[in-house]
């Protein structure tokens, strides 16, 4: 895929068998010390994450979480075999203890039972972001501070454009396959992100989704509204919204055809020698 305007591309482990029923009441009490307690007794010697029930151990007793015990021949405490023995004592405790989440060293002060524990990361506010182009191939992530910069070293390659009322040029739009567009744009002291994305939702059927990002929360976000519009041969298409978080990313305003959506035909009522131009408006509410 391409982040470009002007040349886009095809798309081509603590040995712990048994608990007291007081440190159970301790832990399910809400006595966060005694809880941060027995959570560390739950940490994977490989990796210092938790081990989360079903909870296996070695035939010394130790544990390691799932993700590693796939990886590995013996136990990274003993050298002993692994085994398939349940620890069902250790499982009692996990369900007693809140575990901080995952994000906490981003800012996140939750501490969770692990049966909420990856409910709540999935959506916590704290959780890293993602690099928002459009496509697979940028694997990069980090705070929000840190996205603008990141694209300015890594896709110097997309134009940022000032104000709040702007035209995305997006040229040729009859190359075949899936292709992206993208573009910046700057005003009332944040950056947006415009991406026009040409894919084959339906067999056979190409369609053109359109959306704004904003380079931040979605708390900033509903602080504006975006518009939309296509103009040309005394025609016009609009569409307005609130801009997406690039936390919550594009793929699923697609999916949902949450977005300005239109096919190839449509397209070509308003574009010219190939290129499309969408005026884009971005407003305070």
């Amino acid at each position: 895929m391409s982040s470009k305007i002007t040349n886009p591309k095809r798309r081509d482990a603590t040995n712990a068998s048994s608990s007291s029923n007081s440190s159970l009441s301790s832990a399910g009490g809400g006595d966060g010390g005694m809880s941060a307690d027995l959570a560390s007794l739950f940490e994977c010697p490989v990796c210092f994450d938790y081990v989360l029930p079903p909870i296996l151990q070695c035939q010394s007793g130790h544990l390691v979480c799932s993700s590693c015990r796939s990886k590995l021949t013996c136990c990274p405490t003993c050298r002993g075999s692994l085994g398939n023995i349940r620890n069902l004592a250790m499982e009692k405790v996990a369900s007693n203890v809140k575990f901080p989440c995952k994000h906490s060293s981003y800012g996140c002060t939750s501490s969770l039972l692990y049966t909420e524990k990856g409910d709540h990361e999935d959506i916590c506010e704290f959780r890293p972001y993602l690099c928002p182009c459009p496509g697979a191939s940028c694997k990069w992530q980090g705070a929000l501070e840190l996205v603008m910069p990141h694209l300015m070293m890594s896709h110097k390659s997309i134009t940022t454009l000032q104000g709040e009322d702007i035209v995305f040029l997006a040229t040729d739009i009859n190359l075949p396959g899936a292709v992206d567009w993208v573009m910046m744009q700057s005003c009332f002291g944040h950056h947006f992100m415009l991406v026009l994305e040409k894919q084959e939702k339906f067999d056979g059927h190409q369609q053109f989704f359109a959306i704004v990002q904003i380079i931040g929360s979605r708390k900033e976000a509903e602080s504006f509204a975006y518009r939309l519009e296509l103009n040309g041969h005394r025609r016009r298409l609009t569409w307005e919204a609130m801009p997406r978080s690039i936390h919550e990313g594009v793929a699923s305003a697609i999916l949902n055809s949450d977005c300005l959506v239109f096919d190839t035909s449509i397209a070509q009522l308003f574009a010219d020698n190939g290129n499309l131009g969408i005026n884009v408006t971005i407003s305070v509410v």
